[in-house]
C-alpha cells in the first residue's frame, strides 16, 4: 500500500511540474508579447507625429532659439501676452521659439488665422524699416518669421476709425477662412489698441499693374499673361461659386493681383469683399464700391448688386492683358482708342480685330488666344448682369474648352443715351449662356424693375 501511496505521490508531483512549467511559459511569452506590442505603439506614435510635423506649413516650422536670440536683440520680454480674443489664437513670442507648443501647432495645421502682438510685428519687420508699398488704407512692410519665411505687413492706418475696423473685419473675415492657390494667403493679424495690422505672404514679383503698364516695360511672355489671366479667374471662380458662403470682392484690377517668384497669380486686397447668403442673389449698398474705370455700372447706380460685378472688373483687366495698357487712355483724347473696350468692340463689328491685337504687339501664334481674350472680355463687361457669364464659365473659355459666340453691343446703352435701371438683374440670379445673345426684351417683365434702395449704414442681404 505505501508503493501504491509512493506512486500517486510521485504522479502528483510530475503533474504539478508540468503545471508550472508551462505557466511559467505561457507568463515569459505573455510579457514577450507585451513588450512587442508596447514597442510597436511607441514607433507608431513617433512615425504619426513625424507625419504630423511634416504636416504643418512652412511658416509655422520655426526653428528652436532662432526666436529668442531675435527677442533678445529687440530686447523684449517673452512673456509678453496680447490681449486675447476667444475666436482666434493667441500666440506668445515663447511658443514662436519654442516652436513645439501643441496649440500652436495645432492651431497652425487647421490654417486659422494667428494674432500676434504689436511687439511681434515689429520684430518681424525691424521696426517697419522696409516700406513695400502705401495706398489710402494704410501702408505694406515686408518682414521676416524666425524661421526665414518673408511676410508682407499691413499696418491700416486710423486704427480707431470705422473705415478701418469695417476693412480690418472684411479681410480676416473673408480670406481668413479661405484657401486656394490662386488667392494670397492671410497668415495672421494684429488687433490692438495701438495697431491694426495683416499678415500675408510674400509676393516676390508685386502686382500685375507693373508688368502691364509701367515704363520701362517689364519683360514677361504672352503665354505667362494668358497663365496670369486663367489663374485669377479661377481664383474668383472660387469666391463665388465654391466658397460655404459667395465673397464678392468688389475691387478686381490689376493691382490687386500679386505674383510670386513664378509670376503665379493670387487675388489680393479684401478690403472691400462681403460674405454673401447663396439664397440671396442681391446685395443693397448704401455706397459705391470698386474702383472707377473697373468698377461695374450698377455699382453707381441706387439698385442692388449681384456678384457679377466682379465678373464685370475682370472683363476690363482682360482689355488691358490683351492692351498692355490702362483701358482708359486721356492720352489718346479724341481718337477711338481712347477707351481700349469699345475701340475693341468697334474693330470686331468691322472684321479688324486681327489688326487691333497686331496693333497691341501680340505675334501671329498667339493671335488666336488672344482673339478668344478679348471675346471673353466683351462678354464680361456686357451692361446687363444678367448677360454676363459666371466665372467658372470664363475660366472654360479663356482654356479654349467651348466655342464662344459673338458678344452683343456693350455699349449699346451709350448709343442710345438710354442708362435705365430697368433690366439690370431679373431677380433670377441666372447665368448668361455665351451662346445666347440677350436683349433687352427679356426684361419686359416688372421683375426687371427696381426701386432705389434706401438709405442704409451696413451693408443688407436681400432676397427677391
Amino acid at each position: 500500500m505505501s508503493s501504491s501511496s509512493s506512486d500517486d505521490f510521485g504522479s502528483a508531483q510530475a503533474t504539478f511540474n508540468s503545471t508550472a512549467k508551462s505557466i511559467s511559459t505561457v507568463a515569459i511569452l505573455s510579457i514577450v508579447l507585451s513588450t512587442i506590442a508596447t514597442v510597436a505603439i511607441v514607433v507608431a506614435i513617433i512615425y504619426c507625429l513625424k507625419r504630423a510635423s511634416k504636416s504643418i506649413p512652412s511658416y509655422a516650422q520655426v526653428t528652436i532659439g532662432q526666436s529668442d536670440q531675435a527677442a533678445k536683440g529687440r530686447g523684449q520680454s517673452k512673456d509678453y501676452y496680447g490681449v486675447a480674443d476667444p475666436a482666434f489664437p493667441v500666440i506668445r513670442d515663447s511658443d514662436l521659439e519654442a516652436g513645439t507648443m501643441e496649440r500652436f501647432l495645432g492651431e497652425i495645421a487647421r490654417e486659422k488665422p494667428i494674432r500676434f502682438a504689436p511687439q511681434q510685428l515689429a520684430g518681424f519687420t525691424r521696426d517697419f524699416s522696409k516700406v513695400l508699398g502705401s495706398g489710402g488704407f494704410g501702408v505694406v512692410y515686408e518682414g521676416q518669421f524666425p524661421n526665414g519665411v518673408l511676410i508682407a505687413v499691413k499696418v491700416l492706418n486710423d486704427s480707431s476709425g470705422k473705415r478701418i475696423e469695417e476693412q480690418f473685419m472684411a479681410e480676416v473675415g473673408t480670406i481668413g477662412r479661405t484657401y486656394h492657390i490662386n488667392l494670397v494667403r492671410l497668415y495672421g493679424f494684429c488687433f490692438d489698441p495701438t495697431m491694426r495690422a495683416l499678415v500675408y505672404e510674400y509676393m516676390e514679383n508685386g502686382s500685375l499693374d507693373k508688368f502691364l503698364f509701367a515704363e520701362p516695360r517689364r519683360a514677361i511672355e504672352w503665354e505667362k499673361l494668358q497663365e496670369i489671366a486663367i489663374g485669377t479667374a479661377k481664383g474668383i471662380a472660387y469666391l463665388h461659386e465654391e466658397c460655404q458662403q459667395r465673397i464678392i470682392h468688389y475691387d478686381i484690377k490689376p493691382g490687386n493681383v500679386l505674383l510670386d517668384t513664378k509670376l503665379n497669380p493670387k487675388v489680393a486686397d479684401f478690403g472691400l469683399a462681403k460674405l454673401c447668403n447663396r439664397d440671396s442673389t442681391h446685395v443693397v449698398m448704401s455706397g459705391c464700391r470698386g474702383t472707377p474705370g473697373y468698377a461695374a455700372p450698377e455699382l453707381w447706380t441706387p439698385y442692388p448688386v449681384t456678384y457679377k460685378c466682379d465678373v464685370y472688373s475682370f472683363g476690363m483687366l482682360l482689355f488691358e492683358i490683351v492692351g498692355r495698357r490702362r483701358n482708359h487712355d486721356a492720352n489718346l483724347s479724341g481718337g477711338s482708342q481712347e477707351w481700349l473696350p469699345r475701340w475693341t468692340y468697334e474693330k470686331l463689328q468691322k472684321n479688324e480685330l486681327s489688326d487691333m491685337i497686331s496693333t497691341c504687339g501680340i505675334s501671329a501664334e498667339n493671335r488666336e488666344k488672344a482673339e478668344r481674350m478679348v471675346m471673353v472680355a466683351l462678354w464680361c463687361v456686357q451692361y446687363l448682369p444678367t448677360a454676363r457669364p459666371n466665372m467658372s464659365a470664363v475660366v472654360k473659355m479663356l482654356e479654349g474648352g467651348v466655342e464662344i459666340a459673338p458678344p452683343p453691343n456693350p455699349f449699346g446703352y451709350l448709343e442710345e443715351n438710354n442708362i435705365l435701371a430697368v433690366g439690370l438683374n431679373s431677380g433670377s440670379g441666372s447665368d448668361a449662356d455665351p451662346s445666347i445673345q440677350p436683349s433687352s426684351e427679356n426684361c419686359s417683365d416688372t421683375a426687371c424693375l427696381f426701386k432705389p434702395a434706401k438709405k442704409t449704414i451696413d451693408i443688407e442681404i436681400r432676397s427677391f
